[in-house]
């Protein structure tokens, strides 16, 4: 339960830091990992652009993900005409944003380090120019 807890309050931090920009809105989706439908973590837009996010929180240096979780969010993003991006949120440390195309497979599981994300990954100030 406490890792759904601190999901949810990730989620919460990146609604607000959209909202905060002033130019971009944002909307949770909660128990959007508990459906059988596809829907990301969080959907965001300036009229311009719009994001498809699932969103990830960490406490220590690495996270998996499933092949289904980055299937569902591609397709739900290519459906509503969105750019998808997994957020991951490492504590102590922040957000980085990788584009799914740049995920790297773990056995059947996607793999994002902390050191991948620095380097490959983007900041959420680069995510909303």
């Amino acid at each position: 339960m406490a890792s759904k807890n601190k999901g949810t309050r990730a989620e919460r931090e990146l609604l607000h830091k959209f909202y905060d920009t002033k130019s971009w809105i944002c909307l949770r989706a909660p128990g959007s990992g508990s459906i059988p439908i596809p829907s990301p973590d969080l959907l965001a837009g300036n009229g311009h652009r719009y994001l498809a996010i699932e969103c990830k929180s960490v406490k220590n240096d690495s996270k998996y993900l499933t092949k289904q979780e980055i299937d569902d969010l591609i397709f739900f993003a290519k459906k509503f005409g969105a750019e998808p991006w997994v957020g991951i949120r490492f504590d102590n440390i922040g957000w980085y944003f990788i584009s799914p195309d740049d995920l790297k497979k773990s056995g059947k599981m996607y793999v994002v380090s902390l050191k991948f994300a620095e380097s490959i990954g983007v900041k959420f100030e680069e995510l909303i120019v």
